[in-house]
């Protein structure tokens, strides 16, 4: 089994992984939001690394942020960066990584420990802008009145079951059908029982 360009580093011949190897190359090529979800361990940085090998915007940043890591303040610093005096200690701009990543592919790990105040400005960025390519964002950084713009591709990570989370209100519905335009389910090693000696 000959694996498409961009997904030769991720180990596994069963089926299982095959069929998630598939979808996602073929998802690659397309300019759309993908959602990997899967238990930890599962490798979805290495998938979302591997589409990003294999899309167009290979050539492009690649960057990882894990949503449950920083504070929801910090995190949103992070994603849209602030400007000189926004709060104290921002003694000048900062570009946060929809500025760093603009052209490339962002990966946003665990997005559902996203607090509902940092889902809504998410969604707010991810709207799309009606006289430009579906991957151009909007958004603001923290203290800034004018918006800035970029175009990036982003992927998604989570071991929750989103679906459920929207249905005990903790997770928003618009912003899951925003960055869910395609789902793969990425299997547990206990469901590639061939695989394991291979890893």
């Amino acid at each position: 089994y000959e694996k498409p360009y961009g997904f030769q580093y991720i180990t596994g011949q069963s089926p299982a992984i095959r069929k998630a190897i598939e979808i996602a190359s073929r998802a690659a090529i397309h300019n759309i939001s993908i959602l990997l979800c899967g238990e930890s361990g599962t490798g979805k940085e290495l998938f979302a690394h591997a589409i990003h090998q294999a899309s167009p915007r290979r050539h492009k940043a690649f960057e990882a942020i894990n949503c449950a890591a920083l504070p929801p303040n910090l995190l949103e610093s992070e994603l849209f960066g602030y400007r000189k005096g926004a709060f104290t200690g921002a003694s000048k701009d900062h570009a946060g990584a929809f500025e760093r990543v603009d052209g490339g592919t962002l990966f946003l790990d665990e997005i559902g420990e996203c607090s509902l105040e940092l889902q809504v400005k998410l969604l707010r960025a991810l709207q799309p802008l009606s006289d430009e390519s579906f991957s151009v964002r909007e958004y603001y950084p923290v203290g800034a009145e004018k918006a800035e713009r970029s175009d990036i591709r982003l992927i998604c990570a989570t071991n929750r079951n989103l679906l459920a989370e929207i249905q005990k209100g903790c997770f928003r519905a618009d912003l899951y059908y925003r960055i869910a335009t395609i789902s793969i389910q990425l299997p547990p090693l206990r469901e590639r029982n061939e695989d394991i000696l291979l890893l």
